[in-house]
């Protein structure tokens, strides 16, 4: 109106295009990518909350979403009456939700906030209340949407084993997650998506392999394609070791760490190129520590042999969690793998924390001008 002869442009964004996939009935199936890349608003179309322009969506079963909990909550009534009336809307009758009410607020553990209004609740609070009331839901079919994105280490446990139960009874679950871990622990299969198209579906070992190298580049050996189960039980062990060689679990900043594994050479080699990767929890490769960095070959060896390789660093990580990626590789660049387990070993780096990747030990000198 202010402006009746500007013209008016405008791009047209397909947020979901050409996806093609079918779950079965029973099956975890797991979907990545990339913020943008079409994960969510695939799922919304599933459950309806949005209209897909072309294409057909065809579903045998109740379906529970759970995105974005806590929609439809009223910030003015009490934990109570917020279950109750939403429980009713997800299709559980008055009765069953009265029933119910003790164990929501059990399982949300907020039995002593239960006639607080829930605008006074934090954003945990809230969010484990909504997902209490929606996993008693009877139906066949649960949609997941980055539902532990939010929530203590103790309550995402307790989603987890929710899951489990889920994945024994047979339900049928498509799980959205940035999560690369609980997509290997609970999928049976994941599909990687990009600006709203499917790049692969397959096993969610070799898709979070893909997310990753989408992400943050490669590992500095590829897993070898011919014979994984092989290449798999070449690497026997991996553990992370304190300064006198104890096995740790967690280790405060600052306290000196070896990443080690043991492996057994499936081949007679010489000079081969042992790799240790440090990852964090969002995947980013953090530490890559190979055995031909300091210019020295690592020897002669005989097919059969059984080797421990310790690569030791100063602990100048953040506090996080950490996981370490063991491979070993024929003499050269390190590209001619002979074996590789992403993510075989966790530590826990616990202390105080300025927020960035590393705590590189540092020094500061003010002067006036």
């Amino acid at each position: 109106m202010l402006h009746p002869l500007r013209s008016v442009e405008y791009d047209e964004l397909r947020a979901v295009r050409d996806v093609s996939v079918a779950v079965a009935e029973g099956e975890f199936f797991g979907i990545v990518g990339r913020n943008g890349s079409g994960k969510s608003t695939l799922l919304k179309c599933i459950a309806g909350i949005y209209g897909v322009d072309r294409g057909r969506i065809g579903i045998a079963g109740r379906l529970s979403p759970f995105i974005e909990l806590g929609v439809g909550f009223n910030p003015d009534l009490t934990a109570r009456d917020n279950v109750i009336i939403n429980a009713i809307m997800l299709g559980i009758s008055r009765r069953q939700a009265r029933e119910r009410f003790d164990h929501v607020l059990a399982f949300a553990e907020l039995e002593e906030f239960v006639d607080l209004k829930l605008k006074n609740y934090s954003s945990g609070m809230l969010v484990r209340l909504a997902f209490a009331t929606a996993i008693e839901v009877d139906a066949d079919i649960f949609l997941i949407d980055e539902v532990l994105a939010v929530g203590d280490a103790a309550f995402q446990q307790k989603c987890f084993e929710e899951f489990f139960r889920l994945k024994r009874e047979g339900k049928t679950i498509v799980f959205v997650s940035h999560d690369m871990f609980s997509v290997e622990r609970f999928c049976d299969r994941a599909m990687l998506m990009e600006r709203g198209n499917v790049l692969e579906i397959g096993a969610p070992a070799e898709i979070a392999r893909s997310y990753h190298r989408l992400n943050f580049g490669q590992l500095p050996h590829e897993a070898p394609e011919d014979g994984a189960p092989a290449a798999a039980s070449a690497i026997l062990d991996a553990w992370f070791e304190n300064s006198v060689g104890e096995r740790v679990a967690s280790a405060g900043r600052e306290e000196a760490l070896n990443m080690c594994f043991k492996v057994r050479l499936p081949e007679d080699l010489l000079d081969p190129v042992f790799a240790a990767t440090l990852r964090n929890e969002l995947g980013h490769t953090i530490v890559v520590a190979r055995s031909d960095q300091h210019g020295a070959g690592s020897g002669s060896f005989s097919a059969g042999e059984v080797l421990t390789v310790r690569f030791a660093m100063p602990n100048w990580l953040s506090a996080s969690r950490y996981t370490l990626t063991p491979s070993v590789a024929r003499e050269g660049t390190g590209a001619d793998a002979l074996a590789l387990v992403e993510d075989m070993a966790t530590v826990m780096v616990h202390g105080a924390s300025s927020g960035g990747i590393l705590e590189l030990p540092t020094s500061v000198r003010i002067e006036r001008s």
